[in-house]
């Protein structure tokens, strides 16, 4: 009969830069269970919300996580809008688009590279992270920041773009798109990089909807479920092409984020041909009192915004749903089965995020 041992998996692993903590039941090398353990980074950033002004909230938001920063801060502001009936200018939900899609696009290039990075494969996560780098020069050309931005407030942008800034974000992305093609064809080709996920950690679409899969993780499957869809900011304006593939596997879910970053480029020149001019943000006077729910699609998947206001300066409440803390029953059931060898290759597929997560 077959020995059963549990094996803490992180939180600090070799392969993984998150803090993920997994108990991982062993069978012969075999994961039979997987029980996640979550809050060793937990932050109390949601408590903050009872003592700072809900202005200057949107600078907390934007800290639940550094790769979708602008993402937070701005799901948190059409939170606060909604409540208090405010009407952005077309310009500044244009302004919101574009610096969303640039957030997916060197999101979906930092997970490139790590996940390069754990086959060992170091010259691609080069290549993958020296094109996310062009992007975060045109994030530092346009906000002052290459990590936390601070460009998006309750009411619309702080920050406008001008002519020139457009022409170089179009050459930039240009110059992107054309390096991605030579990446990807490593990726779907090479065989060592196919052997890795090709068939691994596969999840049906009705496991996926069942477990409450989101992002990447769910289009990866077959279901073509993007809240972008919603037409929130200026999306309603502007072409949106959901990327699905029907396979369900790892080698699924890598395709979908590296064709992804292709519409990200495509919705990003739509937002340029088309941006009106006029003003970046409305006055914002009073106070909120009310509830919001917000629902808007990150680089991981859909996020989940409640804001609870009381009429005072300070909010009730501000919670917050992250794609990584969605993904997660999607995780252990791609998990169960698998060799030890392929857990870190595994947990990476879904683009974790425990700062997200944790909050």
């Amino acid at each position: 009969m077959s020995r059963r041992s549990v094996i803490p998996f992180g939180p600090q692993h070799p392969v993984l830069p998150e803090p993920i903590h997994l108990d991982l039941v062993i069978e012969d090398e075999i994961v039979v269970e997987a029980i996640p353990s979550i809050g060793y980074v937990h932050r109390g950033l949601e408590k903050l919300a009872e003592t700072r002004d809900y202005i200057d909230y949107v600078y907390v938001a934007e800290r639940v996580c550094g790769i979708c920063s602008f993402m937070h801060g701005m799901g948190y502001s059409m939170a606060v809008e909604d409540i208090m009936k405010l009407e952005l200018p077309p310009r500044a939900m244009y302004l919101r688009v574009i610096w969303a899609e640039l957030s997916r696009i060197h999101s979906h290039l930092l997970w490139m590279g790590l996940l390069a990075d754990a086959f060992g494969f170091e010259n691609l996560f080069m290549q993958c992270w020296r094109q996310r780098e062009k992007i975060l020069d045109i994030f530092e050309m346009t906000t002052g920041g290459r990590v936390i931005f601070s460009v998006c407030k309750v009411g619309g942008v702080r920050k406008d773009m001008d002519e020139d800034s457009l022409k170089i974000i179009l050459k930039t992305l240009d110059e992107v798109g054309g390096e991605l093609k030579e990446i990807e064809t490593t990726f779907l080709t090479d065989k060592s990089v196919v052997y890795r996920l090709k068939g691994i950690g596969v999840l049906t679409a009705d496991e996926a909807l069942s477990l409450g899969a989101v992002g990447p993780m769910l289009r990866a499957s077959g279901v073509g479920q993007d809240m972008r869809l919603t037409g929130y900011a200026a999306y309603g304006e502007l072409d949106v092409p959901v990327v699905t593939s029907l396979d369900g596997d790892s080698f699924a879910r890598c395709e979908v984020r590296m064709k992804e970053i292709h519409a990200s480029i495509e919705i990003i020149r739509q937002a340029i041909a088309r941006i009106p001019d006029g003003e970046i943000a409305v006055n914002v006077k009073g106070t909120p009192n009310g509830q919001s729910f917000i629902r808007l699609e990150q680089p991981r998947g859909e996020a989940f915004y409640h804001v609870r206001a009381n009429g005072s300066k300070f909010l009730e409440r501000f919670r917050v749903r992250t794609p990584t803390f969605a993904n997660l029953p999607a995780l252990l059931k791609i998990l169960e089965g698998r060799s030890l060898a392929n857990v870190p290759v595994l947990i990476l597929t879904i683009d974790p995020c425990i700062s997200c997560t944790e909050r």
